[in-house]
């Protein structure tokens, strides 16, 4: 090297991904949420890049397949909901804080419906996405049902992925048209329950069933 000379340095290497090319992504993963759910199983990835207004050329860039256009709309569902609990916990009251995020729980499970059968259709099938979900939930859940108790807002500590799975209960068996409808009830009945002022008396025979339970569940453990 001269001296004085400046060192060598690989720009392409050390530039950081341009923005309009973020924002092509960004548009691409939005438009294959709703074609997908539009077209199911039969949607193309010329139609996503359409819809995105891009190239086919600029999605290839992007997701070099179909399988990989899938798993990343499923993995940016499950990021917006990780990154809402952050931002309705700095943001809102306890309560208003972890009704807002079960509501965008349903949200998420409005666009996993709509996104079954192209999820099908990925090679091996959905289920390795799909069982990484709960360990990536149980965190902002569990932080906003901590904060809550904590701030005195709930009555009594509650399993917070038993919330979850509540609302994923309404959400596939014998799913309705309205099932939405009744998930977002269901959120506020949980709400309402667990806000509830139990009286003292009411209180000690609730705890003394599920010490009850807890044993009996213990029991059939240590027997199996």
């Amino acid at each position: 090297m001269l001296a004085g000379s400046e060192p060598y340095v690989d720009r392409c290497r050390c530039r950081w991904p341009r923005s309009d090319g973020e924002r092509n992504r960004l548009r691409l993963i939005d438009a294959a949420k709703q074609v997908f759910a539009e077209k199911g199983a039969a949607a193309s990835l010329e139609q996503v890049a359409r819809k995105a207004g891009v190239s086919i050329a600029s999605l290839y860039r992007h997701f070099p397949t179909r399988d990989a256009v899938i798993s990343a709309v499923y993995r940016q569902e499950v990021d917006a909901l990780i990154e809402a609990a952050e931002r309705l916990g700095a943001e809102r009251q306890p309560i208003a804080a972890l009704r807002e995020w079960l509501m965008l729980f349903v949200e998420f499970l409005d666009a996993k419906h709509g996104m079954a059968d192209a999820m099908d259709t990925l090679m091996g099938g959905p289920e390795d996405l799909y069982s990484k979900t709960p360990d990536r939930l149980a965190s902002p859940i569990t932080t906003l049902v901590k904060n809550a108790v904590d701030k005195g807002a709930l009555r009594y500590e509650i399993e917070p992925l038993d919330l979850l799975r509540a609302l994923s209960g309404v959400a596939s068996i014998r799913v309705s048209e309205n099932w939405k409808r009744s998930a977002e009830q269901m959120v506020d009945l949980l709400i309402a329950g667990m806000t509830a002022k139990i009286p003292s008396r009411r209180r000690g025979v609730i705890e003394r069933a599920r010490r009850l339970t807890d044993e009996r569940s213990s029991a059939r453990t240590h027997a199996a």
